[in-house]
């Protein structure tokens, strides 16, 4: 798709015009657990001199930073790295997503073994301690077989082999954090880990430093934290990976070889080798390698997994493919016009991939408080800690202790960060594979805003080209005879009208016979002989120049001027033959599509460079609250400035050049498929099949992502609001309830993974 400056940026804005020298890099950004990485990763990053914005994403591990043509990229990635991450530059996106996939896959198999390890490291340590103190039958096995110190001996060596191995992740990311004074989830997981161990430690080793009733080990809580925040980062890697299955069915559509003919050899090659203009031969049953031209072949290709739509599509010579697409029953020979990253299929993947990476404005709000978050939790701990120091009942130290522990573990913000991503991800992919793509995800939040849709007629509402649309022939005369002769006459015309007769007539498969004495009868029509018979076409003028009554055809005439349709007048032989009227049809989708935007409660405002006759007839058949005829191209975006004055945000759905600036203005811009390049590079919204009914699904799919993204958010600051006080102890002094940091730990891998499994809900949309 070709670029513009009418293309809109980052933020749903127009993006910054050339003259501005600014370009959009994408980094790949691994070593991320939580929303305050987000944050760090995003501080590092705008603190690049000349860097104009920058964007993370926790759920697609992205980084989307604005800055100038002249900035080098490898500044960019030393921020991250000095902030403790690990990132690269997305250049080529096909293969990031690959090397991507392949890096996750490996760290969820990593995770799964340390996961294992921690387990059973962590469960004899689990039995040992809380086995004795819920069956008095088994403490006093254990008393009389190996002792209780002999007991705290073994805890040690497994806890510290739990922290040594599969919990090292924990100390080398979290206490490195704590140091460059930026704590995340690892530093949580870090510091109650330790407290817990070490307080055991020196409980095992010097009791004596501790105070009388005081002594005794908590080797079980750190070692079965570190099992349960591995299952939850394991649950959540799983889970995460069914977030990206859209981009991944998507480039799964991609072709690995290609029949290409070069001279008269045809040799299968990779599809990285076939360049623009290789001529390629396709069989049945293959799919698609490259976008290109049918040069010879006629078959049906299956175009369902780019534009949505099930019905496969006829290809004859001078037909577009697009790569990914399935041919069918023919053979074909196709000329590459795309290669690479320059097909639809590509341009698509990229979309998706960028709309998945954005930040929706609900984000900041979540950004803000996830600022503070973890300082504030560590700083609640603290508090807890010398609350039940100097309050609690006896041992007081021991309840200090594992309360703190139990605020640090439950509070660790990966819900947060998760809550609108994965949302987002899911939902923008599932579009995809619906055919509507949301170029830019801010726009999955301005839509379910939108008050008033503003269609454009020409090729939106309506095909976008002339067709034959009525033939009432007078009594003696047959249609097909009055068609083909029609056609013929026409023939020599290079008026759309006169195309769309010719067509009519090709399609019935009548033959168009030669034509003598053609003449153009400017303002009224023309006059031509067809196989030596005098024809006459041309308005109702005419007819009365040549004597001829048109009022037998009055009540057609009529009604077709209430249509807003223009009739046309045939005399064969002087005499009346025909009335016929060529009009841009109403797609079949159109009043469908308009009765679903009203039962969403939208208004539909049709802004049209018709007269207002015919734009008033279209609108009365399709049931359309307002229109705005006889607009001038220019004035579009007028029109849609006004409708935001008077109704709120507006979305404008239009397909055609002149569009572009009032696709630009509108809240939302909705482009249709089978429009031009410039329109789509001015919207926000792409509908791949051109179908009309995909506004009100783009919208319906808008409106669920966002109840999805409140319902996460709400879990996510409900949980923590309830639990942390719980944690510290509140309800303690009413029923005597402690939170376990085990069970804190379990209630923190949850709160992830039902954020997760909320979003993943959203594949399962209908629109």
């Amino acid at each position: 798709m070709s670029s513009t400056t009418l293309s809109r940026g980052v933020a749903g804005h127009p993006a910054p015009r050339a003259e501005n020298k600014s370009r959009l890099i994408e980094l790949s950004v691994a070593g991320m657990t939580c929303a305050s990485c987000v944050r760090h990763v995003e501080n590092a990053l705008s603190a690049v001199q000349g860097v104009q914005s920058a964007s993370v994403n926790l759920a697609t591990e992205r980084a989307q930073v604005r800055a100038p043509l002249d900035l080098d990229s490898t500044l960019l990635t030393q921020a991250v790295v000095r902030a403790g991450y690990e990132a690269q530059v997305v250049s080529n996106p096909a293969q990031s997503s690959n090397t991507e996939a392949a890096r996750r896959e490996a760290d969820r198999l990593e995770l799964k073994r340390d996961l294992l390890l921690a387990v059973l490291l962590a469960l004899p340590v689990f039995i040992l301690e809380m086995g004795a103190h819920a069956i008095p039958a088994f403490h006093h096995f254990l008393a009389e077989t190996i002792g209780s110190q002999n007991n705290w001996y073994l805890q040690f060596i497994l806890t510290s082999a739990v922290l040594a191995g599969p919990g090292r992740r924990f100390f080398v990311k979290g206490i490195a954090a704590l140091l460059r004074l930026t704590p995340d989830m690892n530093s949580l997981v870090a510091v109650g880990t330790t407290a817990a161990y070490l307080y055991s430690v020196v409980a095992t080793f010097v009791p004596a430093w501790l105070p009388s009733g005081t002594v005794n080990v908590y080797y079980e809580a750190a070692a079965v934290i570190v099992a349960l925040v591995l299952l939850g980062r394991y649950l959540e890697a799983r889970a995460k990976g069914n977030t990206s299955e859209a981009i991944r069915r998507l480039a799964g559509l991609r072709a690995k070889t290609a029949r290409v003919q070069r001279g008269e050899q045809v040799s299968e090659i990779a599809i990285e080798e076939v360049v623009v203009g290789d001529l390629i031969q396709l069989r049945p049953g293959e799919r698609i390698p490259v976008d290109g031209l049918v040069t010879d072949g006629n078959s049906f290709v299956d175009e369902s997994m780019i534009s949505g739509e099930p019905m496969p599509v006829e290809k004859t010579p001078d037909a577009t493919v697009v790569a990914g697409t399935v041919n069918q029953n023919g053979a074909l020979s196709l000329r590459a016009t795309g290669v690479g990253a320059d097909t639809v299929l590509s341009q698509i993947i990229r979309m998706v991939e960028q709309a998945q990476g954005a930040k929706l404005p609900i984000q900041t709000m979540v950004d803000r408080i996830t600022m503070w978050f973890v300082p504030a939790v560590m700083l609640i701990a603290l508090i807890t800690f010398v609350i039940w120091l100097i309050f609690g009942p006896q041992p007081a130290l021991g309840f200090a202790l594992v309360n703190a522990v139990a605020v640090l573990i439950i509070a660790c913000p990966c819900a947060m960060g998760l809550a609108t991503p994965t949302s987002i991800m899911v939902g923008t992919g599932r579009a995809a594979q619906l055919g509507i793509l949301f170029r830019q995800g801010e726009a999955l939040q301005t839509l379910m805003d939108v008050r008033v849709v503003a269609v454009d007629k020409t090729g939106t509402l309506t095909r976008g080209y002339p067709e034959l649309a009525d033939l009432t022939v007078a009594e003696g005369f047959e249609r097909d005879q009055v068609l083909a002769l029609v056609a013929a006459a026409e023939s020599r015309s290079e008026h759309p009208i006169a195309r769309a007769i010719v067509a009519a007539a090709e399609k019935r498969n009548l033959a168009i016979a030669p034509v003598h004495n053609f003449e153009s009868l400017t303002g009224l029509g023309l006059r031509a002989e067809v196989d030596a018979r005098q024809i006459l076409i041309g308005s109702d003028r005419l007819m009365t120049q040549h004597k001829l009554d048109s009022a037998v055809f009055s009540s057609i005439a009529g009604k077709l001027a209430d249509e807003g349709k223009t009739p046309l007048y045939v005399a064969i032989d002087d005499k009346l033959a025909a009335v016929i009227t060529v009009a841009d049809s109403i797609r079949d989708t159109t009043p469908e599509a308009i009765a679903a935007l009203h039962e969403q409660g939208l208004k539909v405002v049709m802004v049209s460079g018709d007269n207002q006759r015919t734009a008033q007839a279209i609108a009365r058949q399709l049931n359309i609250d307002e229109v705005v005829a006889e607009v001038m191209p220019d004035a579009k975006a007028d029109t849609v400035r006004r409708l935001q004055q008077t109704h709120g945000p507006v979305a404008f759905v239009g397909d055609g050049i002149n569009d572009a600036p009032a696709l630009a203005v509108a809240d939302v811009g909705i482009a249709i498929g089978s429009g031009t390049d410039i329109a789509m590079e001015s919207a926000d919204v792409v509908l791949m099949s051109g179908d009309l009914t995909h506004v009100s699904g783009a919208i319906a799919m808008s409106r669920a992502t966002m109840r999805n993204i409140r319902q996460n958010l709400f879990w996510a600051f409900a949980y923590n609001a309830a639990l942390i006080p719980v944690a510290a102890g509140l309800l303690y002094p009413f029923n005597g309830m402690l939170l376990s940091p085990i069970f804190a730990a379990g209630a923190m891998a949850l709160s992830s993974v039902f954020v997760i499994t909320n979003a993943l809900r959203l594949r399962r949309f209908a629109a």
